[in-house]
């Protein structure tokens, strides 16, 4: 088990810290009204960066995810994290659908555009909660002379207003497999809801869709063979992005509470000097690197093939999503009054976490997934 990071990704880890420092105001515009052009522009603009530096194609062909991807997802989730959430979702997301799944025509098309960051994608997977699960799907697909007419709603979609493209997951009417709808954007039938004001993420674009009778043409449908285990694995691919956000969080939370307790004073010293502030340190920092470990090892065996590789993603995300809470409380109780201040990295940390354990797979049934998995050994 090899979790050596190669000097390639090193290097691209320090260039994406040069193109995303502190002083650039990077993250995406949080809503005040009607700004969406502006986001969208904005959002471009960062993928546009990305791809240049080729952080936007990683894990995209081969749909796994590899110790290197999460350490350059760590670094970007740490500096911006609602652009991680609209980048990732565009690209390790609707991208890795569009090349494990789509036809040789709807690659063509779609991936030039998207992992140059020129074009924008959304999955819209759940519909009225954030799971699949325990949520069937009602979104439903009629054939028609020229494909199908497409009929459902999705309540949680990032990237929905921004988008280009939109993987919306459903039925055909009469086949129990899933199948993926590919939605351009503007297309008749299609209605993007308001963006949500949401607890945490508040840069990230996310909004509810309808579609109503909306004509889709065959050439912009995706069939898996399997589709209703396509849907699972892209959510396990959301799991992915969702642990590696997780990550970003903790060393986002961890590096602000520890600057502060080395800078700030009290009684005549630096907090840190002061035991119960060095032990909460030593706690954060035990719990981030003890994260990182397993994120890293549920990357590896992804990589690698391992029959266990999917519970142990979920392992992973239980573990990454609860610890970033915990960490950003923490860090949050360092920071004391500064931090429970809106505008630091601890108190959007702490905003942040809760939508790493609710969205993709939730914790609750992450866990139930590897209470199965443990069974079947």
């Amino acid at each position: 088990m090899n979790f050596d990071v190669g000097e390639v990704e090193k290097q691209l880890c320090e260039r994406i810290k040069g193109l995303l420092s502190a002083d650039t105001g990077v993250d995406l515009i949080q809503p005040e009204g009607d700004r969406m052009q502006e986001v969208r522009t904005t959002t471009v603009r960062w993928l546009t960066s990305l791809g240049r530096e080729g952080y936007l194609t990683p894990g995209v062909m081969d749909g796994r995810n590899s110790v290197s991807l999460v350490v350059i997802q760590e670094q970007l989730a740490a500096l911006a994290p609602s652009l991680f959430l609209s980048v990732e979702a565009s690209t390790r997301i609707f991208g890795r659908l569009i090349a494990a799944y789509g036809t040789s025509t709807q690659r063509e098309a779609i991936l030039p555009g998207l992992t140059s960051g020129q074009l924008i994608g959304a999955a819209a997977l759940s519909e009225e909660g954030m799971n699949i699960e325990n949520d069937p799907l009602n979104t439903t697909a009629v054939p028609s002379t020229d494909g199908f007419r497409v009929t459902g709603s999705k309540g949680h979609v990032v990237n929905a207003a921004l988008a280009d493209w939109i993987a919306v997951a459903g039925k055909i009417d009469g086949e129990p497999e899933t199948a993926f709808f590919l939605i351009e954007k503007g297309s008749k039938g299609l209605l993007i809801g308001d963006r949500l004001a949401t607890l945490g993420y508040e840069g990230a674009v996310i909004s509810p869709l309808r579609l109503e009778d909306c004509p889709v043409p065959s050439t912009h449908v995706i069939r898996p063979i399997d589709g209703n285990n396509a849907l699972k694995t892209v959510r396990l691919w959301e799991d992915q992005v969702l642990t590696a956000a997780s990550l970003g969080l903790m060393r986002r939370a961890f590096d602000g509470a520890a600057a502060h307790a080395k800078a700030h004073q009290s009684g005549g010293k630096p907090i840190i000097a002061y035991q119960e502030v060095g032990f909460k340190l030593a706690e954060m920092l035990t719990l981030f690197q003890t994260s990182q470990l397993l994120a890293y090892r549920a990357a590896w065996m992804s990589e690698s093939g391992d029959r266990e590789a999917n519970a142990l993603a979920s392992c992973a995300k239980v573990f990454c999503a609860e610890s970033a809470e915990k960490i950003a409380s923490e860090a949050l109780q360092i920071l004391g009054g500064k931090g429970y201040l809106r505008g630091n990295p601890a108190e959007e940390g702490y905003r942040d976490a809760k939508y790493l354990q609710i969205a993709g797979t939730s914790t609750e049934i992450s866990r139930m997934k590897i209470g199965d998995a443990v069974l079947a050994y």
